[in-house]
């Protein structure tokens, strides 16, 4: 296959001085942005949302506290706002390995190119899968 890296900024949305740039692991069997816990300082003060356990590559349970509010931005796409998770990793040859997964990526309308190994834009998302029958008035009960 092929690796796909792309460059990324994370800028906490709370204390917007707080930012960081990084080259990551487009890994589409990931759901999140996946951050080394020692690069979170460099955010400053973000809101621990919750911790939760995460399976590696190598089938171990890892904690991971997810945070938030950031807005995140890979190179050559729009800028998308929701969390990113923090993960204890172990640098390869002292560099740390980010990973975008696909949380970020349908956020920002990104589509992984195989042959091309790069990220190219999707021109509309695709809302044929869910049922929008929906009523939001009040008292009723959502539908889909």
């Amino acid at each position: 296959m092929g690796r796909i890296v792309t460059s990324l900024k994370v800028k906490n949305l709370l204390d917007p001085e707080a930012t960081l740039s990084c080259d990551a692991l487009v890994d589409t069997g990931a759901a999140y942005l996946a951050l080394p816990t020692a690069w979170k300082a460099r955010l400053g003060q973000l809101h621990s949302v919750r911790t939760i356990k995460c399976e590696t590559a190598t089938q171990d349970l890892a904690p991971a506290e997810v945070c938030g509010p950031v807005e995140i931005q890979l190179e050559g796409f729009d800028p998308v706002y929701g969390e990113v998770l923090f993960l204890d990793m172990h640098p390869a040859n002292g560099q740390y390995e980010p990973l975008v997964g696909y949380i970020v990526l349908e956020q920002c309308q990104a589509a992984v190119d195989m042959l091309g190994r790069r990220l190219v834009h999707v021109r509309k998302a695709d809302l044929k899968t869910q049922r929008l029958g929906c009523t939001a008035s009040a008292g009723h009960q959502l539908t889909y």
